[in-house]
C-alpha cells in the first residue's frame, strides 16, 4: 500500500485519492527570471521520480506543475537587461524546457502560467473581498485579511500573535495589519498591467497558484508540492486563500522536497557556491546527476559536492558494465528484487532503499553472466525495468562507459586504431607492445577489458 508523508500533519499515513485509482497533483514550478539552479533540478527529478513510479504502479497521474511568469524579480531582470518581460520570460522558459529534458525529466501533463490566468486571479480577489478576507487599500493593492482566517499558520505552525510581532512596519504601510499579504498590486508607471475592479495592476505571487490549481485540478485535489522554501510564506498563503475562496479543503496531501547544501552550506550567489544545472552539465552526465539526486530521500537535504557527484559516476558505471554485452530478455524470474524496490517505492518514495535494491540486483547479474549466462537476458530485462520506472538506466552501456568526447581527449576513432593494432600486436605475440598501448591508453583515462567476445573499453571517471 502507497503510504506518503504529509508536511501538514507530519505524518506517514496510507494514500487516499480522492478518486480510485487516480492521482491529482499540483506542484510549484519555476519563476523564470534566470536558468535553473541544482536546487531547480532537485524539485524537478524529485517529482518526476514520483510521477513514473506512480504511472509504472498503474495510477492514472494528473501532474500539473506551473510556471510563474510575472513577478518582481522578473520585471526587475527584464529592466536590467533592457528586454520586454516576454522577451526574458519566453528565453528562460526555453531554457528550462532544454535543461529538464537533458535531466531526462517528463514534461507536466499541464504547465499553466501565471499571465494566462489573470481573470482567474481577479475572480478569486472578488471573492475574497466579497466574503470579508480581503480589502482594497487606498493605493490600489488588494490585501489578503490574515487574522479571519482561523487556520492561517496550520501547515507550518505559525502563530499569528508571534508573525504579527515581528512584522517590519512602513511609515507609509497601507494594510490593516501588518501581516496581511497583497493579493493585487496596482501598477507603477510603465509596468506590465492588466485591468481589473481596483484599478490597472498586476497579481501578487501567492493568488497566482490558488487560481491556477483551481482551474487545472479543481477547488480540492490529492497532492500539492514544492519546494523546501515554500511552505511559508507561499504554501500558508496558497491555503488561506484557497480555502477561504472555496469553501472546501484545498490539498488533501503536501509533498516538500528538500534543500540543496553546498559543501553543507546553503547555496547562494554570495557565497560563490551558487550552480546552474548548465554549469553542473558541462562536467557530468545527466543520468550521473539524476542518480545523484534520487540517491538521498526526497524529504532529506542533500549535499552538493564533487565527491558526492563522482561517487555517482562511478555506481552508474557499475550498473552499466553490468549491463555491458547482455541483451535484456523478458523472462521469470524466482526472485524479491521487484517486491522489495516496490516496497521501497511505496513507502513514501524510499528511493536508497530501493537503489540499494538495484546494486544487489546488479550482484545477482554479475554472479549470472559468470556461471549461469542463461539467466543474465531476464535480469537485465528487470533491472531495466525497475530502474526505468523511476528514470534511470535510459542509455546505451556501450555509449555511457565509453563517455562524450570532451576537448583535448583521445577520439573514439583513435582508441579504436590503437586496439587494433594492440590485437595485431597479441597475434604476433608482441606482448611488450601490446602492455604499451595498454599504459598508452591507460594515460589516456581509457581502460581496456578483454573478453572471448573481444576488447571493450570505457573512459574512467
Amino acid at each position: 500500500m502507497l503510504q506518503i508523508y504529509d508536511t501538514l500533519t507530519k505524518q506517514k499515513a496510507p494514500f487516499k485519492p480522492l478518486k480510485e485509482g487516480e492521482i491529482s497533483m499540483y506542484v510549484c514550478g519555476m519563476t523564470v527570471y534566470d536558468f535553473c539552479h541544482i536546487g531547480h533540478a532537485r524539485v524537478m527529478v524529485s517529482f518526476d521520480v514520483i510521477t513514473r513510479f506512480l504511472r509504472s504502479q498503474n495510477w492514472k497521474v494528473n501532474y500539473v506543475r506551473n510556471i510563474t511568469d510575472v513577478d518582481d524579480k522578473i520585471l526587475n531582470r527584464a529592466n536590467e537587461n533592457n528586454e520586454s518581460m516576454e522577451q526574458l520570460t519566453e528565453r528562460m522558459i526555453a531554457a528550462m524546457h532544454e535543461d529538464e529534458q537533458s535531466l531526462l525529466v517528463l514534461p507536466p501533463d499541464q504547465e499553466p502560467r501565471a499571465t494566462g490566468h489573470i481573470q482567474g486571479i481577479i475572480d478569486i480577489t472578488q471573492t475574497l473581498i466579497d466574503k470579508g478576507y480581503a480589502y482594497a487599500a487606498d493605493n490600489g493593492d488588494v490585501y489578503y485579511r490574515v487574522a479571519k482566517f482561523e487556520d492561517y499558520g496550520k501547515l507550518t505552525n505559525k502563530n499569528i500573535d508571534e508573525l504579527r510581532a515581528g512584522a517590519r512596519v512602513s511609515v507609509n504601510d497601507v494594510k490593516e495589519n501588518p501581516i496581511d499579504f497583497v493579493l493585487w498590486k496596482a501598477a507603477k508607471p510603465g509596468e506590465v498591467s492588466w485591468e481589473s475592479p481596483w484599478g490597472a495592476g498586476r497579481p501578487g505571487w501567492h493568488i497566482e497558484c490558488s487560481a491556477m490549481s483551481k482551474h487545472c485540478l479543481g477547488d480540492n485535489f490529492d497532492i500539492h508540492g514544492g519546494g523546501p522554501d515554500l511552505p511559508f510564506p507561499h504554501h500558508e498563503n496558497e491555503i488561506a486563500q484557497s480555502e477561504a475562496a472555496n469553501g472546501c479543503k484545498f490539498a488533501n496531501l503536501w509533498m516538500h522536497a528538500g534543500a540543496v547544501r553546498v559543501n553543507s552550506e546553503k547555496m547562494s550567489k554570495s557565497l560563490g557556491n551558487f550552480f546552474t544545472i548548465r554549469d553542473v552539465l558541462e562536467k557530468y552526465n545527466a543520468e550521473v546527476v539524476r542518480l545523484f539526486l534520487a540517491s538521498v530521500h526526497y524529504r532529506s537535504y542533500i549535499d552538493y559536492s564533487e565527491a558526492s557527484l563522482k561517487e555517482s559516476q562511478v555506481k552508474l558505471e557499475r550498473f552499466y558494465q553490468a549491463l555491458r554485452g547482455v541483451t535484456p530478455v523478458e523472462g521469470k524470474l524466482e526472485n524479491n528484487f521487484q517486491a522489495q524496490f516496490e516496497a521501497a517505492m511505496n513507502d513514501d518514495f524510499n528511493t536508497p532503499k530501493a537503489i540499494a535494491v538495484l546494486f544487489e540486483l546488479v550482484n545477482e547479474l554479475n554472479s549470472a553472466s559468470r556461471q549461469s549466462p542463461e539467466l543474465a537476458p531476464a535480469l537485465a530485462y528487470q533491472l531495466l525495468s525497475l530502474a526505468g520506472s523511476i528514470g534511470l538506466l535510459q542509455q546505451d552501456p556501450e555509449r555511457f562507459l565509453q563517455g562524450e568526447e570532451k576537448a583535448g581527449q583521445i577520439s573514439a576513432e583513435q582508441i579504436e586504431d590503437l586496439i587494433a593494432q594492440r590485437k595485431a600486436a597479441r597475434a604476433n605475440k608482441d606482448f611488450a607492445e601490446s602492455d604499451r598501448i595498454r599504459d598508452l591508453l591507460l594515460e589516456q583515462g581509457v581502460v581496456l577489458k578483454d573478453t572471448r567476445e573481444g576488447t571493450s573499453w570505457h573512459r574512467e571517471s
